[in-house]
């Protein structure tokens, strides 16, 4: 089991951005996170789960859904919580 923060930068509110990374998450069975926009213009999401899963996650983040743009995408590990399910915030 790994944890990855992502914050991904660029053109990623108003596309589905959250609901495509909600459904792919579920249908590639992740183990648990969350993804949400922030104030800042950017879509934010956490994924815990096998490393395989989390990193086709991850590698969906730099490209993102029809009509997004992304830019940068950051990464970061965290210490894995054990959260169940996938929820948009």
């Amino acid at each position: 089991m790994i944890r990855r923060r992502v914050v991904i930068h660029g053109h990623v509110q108003g596309v589905f951005f959250r609901d495509t990374v909600r459904r792919n998450a579920v249908s590639a069975g992740v183990s648990g996170g969350w993804v949400r926009n922030t104030r800042e213009g950017t879509v934010e999401a956490v994924f815990e789960g096998a490393e395989s899963v989390v990193e086709e996650l991850v590698a969906f983040c730099h490209v993102g859904p029809r009509g997004a743009r992304v830019e940068r995408v950051e990464v970061s590990d965290e210490p894995v919580v054990g959260i169940g399910g996938f929820a948009i915030r």
